[in-house]
């Protein structure tokens, strides 16, 4: 981030039945690491929105279900038109600790990275003591390994959703044309790696509760197969 540039964060929070688990995630967020929080909401069928508006957040909703990747382009949409210097990508339903967030929101204010993620894998930490299925630990594993591969990374883990962003990543990269699905996640990733963005990782620790969202092994499936397709496409088009 620019020397010039007065740091303003937005959390945004893509909330989907999480009546049960955002005011959690709110109450973990250490005190000052947020300017903003701003909860954008995919046509829940719970109270989600009152419970949002309950805690005195700013909630943005969404009239149909659009997916995961839809959520999050209207959550960057949003949150650049505050202001936001950095945006942090927070799942509301406490599966990643939030009291990582300051964690995430350092390297990019100090100017060293332009967009950091949370990896449940750094420094050789075991996911599956958190609650990670054996099947998403092997899963992943597996995936990163072969991405890193394409892309010549070494990232220990390349499927994060705790993550956060420079202005500048959002702004440059083509987010409206991205997957409405979880794809989005791998298609930004890739596509700020290709762009030159110093990216970075941080640790931090895992926790999965029944109330942590994911997608079945049919959907992780087809979600592998499309993620390692990204990484070949953007390798070819060097």
């Amino acid at each position: 981030m620019p020397a010039s540039q007065t740091p303003y964060t937005v959390v945004v929070l893509p909330a989907y039945q999480a009546e049960r688990t955002i005011g959690l995630t709110v109450a973990d967020l250490p005190q000052g690491s947020a300017d903003h929080v701003l909860v954008v909401d995919d046509a829940s069928r719970d109270a989600t929105v009152a419970v949002a508006r309950g805690l005195g957040l700013d909630v943005r909703t969404r009239s149909r279900n659009g997916g995961y990747g839809a959520n999050q382009k209207t959550c960057y949409q949003e949150a650049l038109r505050l202001g936001a210097t950095v945006v942090v990508l927070l799942h509301p339903d406490y599966q990643y600790d939030p009291k990582s967030v300051p964690l995430l929101v350092a390297p990019i204010v100090a100017g060293e990275a332009d967009m950091t993620f949370g990896s449940r894998f750094a420094q050789g930490a075991d996911p599956r003591r958190g609650g990670m299925p054996s099947y998403r630990y092997f899963g992943n594993r597996l995936t990163t390994l072969v991405e890193n591969r394409i892309l010549g990374t070494r990232f220990s883990e390349m499927h994060s959703g705790m993550r956060a962003y420079s202005r500048l990543v959002l702004e440059s990269l083509p987010l409206q044309s991205y997957s409405d699905d979880f794809l989005f996640d791998t298609q930004l990733l890739v596509g700020a790696h290709e762009r030159g963005f110093r990216i970075r990782e941080v640790a931090i620790p895992t926790r999965y509760t029944a109330e942590s969202s994911s997608i079945g092994i049919g959907r992780s499936l087809t979600y592998v197969t499309l993620s390692i397709r990204v990484c070949w496409q953007a390798r070819r088009a060097r």
